[in-house]
């Protein structure tokens, strides 16, 4: 039986590899992320805040549109997030209200660019008292990423 550790190490290298190719598209950020159903990817989304121009447009919320979308509905509670980065507390707080409850990460916020949160002082644990069932896990590949977001360069 495969544990829950490789399959989430196989669908982050997945992502990992999108997040490459969009890292040499012009305006995108070499970030991505992915809804996973049932150890499938259910929907992808790359970053596109300075293409659309729309700096909502991050590789998170794009997925999460997009599932949504897909499934026809906003609740994604049986979805789990997966992003080449940890998500910024707009990313996170969108997860929340789309129920999701498990979110899994590479690059982890103490190992990247501090552009990426604006809001530093909040925390995982601030997302994950706001209610129950919640379950973030974070540096899932994270040495196969970090070079995307060492100096916050896209």
């Amino acid at each position: 039986m495969t544990g829950q550790n490789e399959i989430d190490s196989h669908l982050m290298r997945k992502l990992i590899s999108r997040a490459r190719v969009a890292s040499g598209d012009a305006g995108k950020a070499g970030i991505a992320a992915a809804l996973i159903r049932d150890g499938q990817i259910l929907a992808e989304g790359v970053n596109h805040v300075h293409l659309a121009p729309d700096p909502t447009q991050h590789a998170e919320i794009v997925a999460i549109g997009r599932a949504a979308a897909a499934l026809g509905r906003a609740d994604l509670s049986h979805c789990v997030l997966m992003s080449t980065l940890q998500p910024c507390e707009m990313c996170l707080a969108a997860a929340r209200f789309a129920g999701i409850r498990r979110i899994v990460f590479a690059a982890r916020q103490e190992n990247v660019a501090a552009k990426y949160f604006a809001f530093p002082h909040l925390t995982l644990d601030d997302f994950q008292r706001a209610g129950p069932d919640f379950e973030a896990v974070g540096g899932i590949c994270e040495a196969e990423v970090l070079d995307l977001y060492f100096d916050g360069q896209e």
